[in-house]
């Protein structure tokens, strides 16, 4: 059964009434978390549309680059897109779930952080609205103000970005101290990681723009330690 008709049969089993929430209650186990992964990106996505007034052809598109959607499947992504706009439970009850889903673990709920950065720019703007629903969303995920600035400098190109903050590291830590935070973000990059933590395969190409990035930070910061 291919990834979207998990979905579509995770969606179809919800009860009259009920939630798209609720979905997030019941896919905890590894092989279901792919398919919570996919269905959590949309619905926060879909919430995030409403934060700043409207959907664009732009942010519908970014759906289709941050996961490859075949024409037979558009059906379902579509459908999960419009429960969520739709739904009167707000986007931090479906991001306190998505949490205890997770059982709190950083690194998915990086990756959906940065699955929503991506959609949020896909326009060719950071709306003050997105970034305050997004500033939300991390703190209900339970991310620190400094892991969402680390995550917020990786994509958005406001200013040329501080390599500290984009690693997560104090200006006055030791080179070896900041080789090894920067070892760690490459190792989580990696396809096998990723698919362990509930990445499904179609959203792995979302760590290549957060691995141009702490490489980018790093050089930087061996550039300035070398000058």
């Amino acid at each position: 059964m291919s990834l979207w008709s998990r979905i579509s049969a995770a969606v179809s089993a919800l009860a009259k009434g009920e939630s798209l929430a609720t979905v997030f209650d019941r896919l905890r186990t590894p092989p279901e978390r792919t398919v919570a992964f996919t269905i959590a990106v949309i619905a926060l996505g879909a919430k995030m549309a409403k934060a700043d007034g409207q959907v664009t052809r732009r942010e519908v598109a970014a759906f289709r680059e941050v996961f490859t959607i075949p024409p037979s499947e558009e059906a379902n992504a579509a459908r999960v897109f419009d429960l969520a706009r739709q739904d009167v439970a707000g986007f931090e009850e479906y991001a306190r779930r998505i949490r205890r889903m997770f059982r709190g673990r950083k690194e998915p709920l990086c990756d959906l952080m940065e699955g929503l950065f991506f959609i949020a720019l896909a326009d060719g703007e950071y709306h003050p609205a997105e970034d305050a629903f997004l500033a939300r969303v991390a703190a209900a995920f339970g991310l620190s103000e400094g892991q969402f600035r680390t995550l917020r400098a990786r994509f958005v190109p406001d200013a040329a970005p501080d390599p500290y903050t984009v690693l997560g590291v104090d200006p006055g830590d030791d080179l070896e101290a900041i080789r090894k935070v920067w070892r760690k973000e490459v190792r989580e990059t990696h396809p096998d990681r990723m698919h362990a933590r509930g990445v499904p395969e179609e959203a792995i190409h979302l760590a290549e723009r957060r691995l141009i990035a702490v490489n980018a930070a790093w050089e930087q910061i061996l550039q300035d330690r070398a000058a």
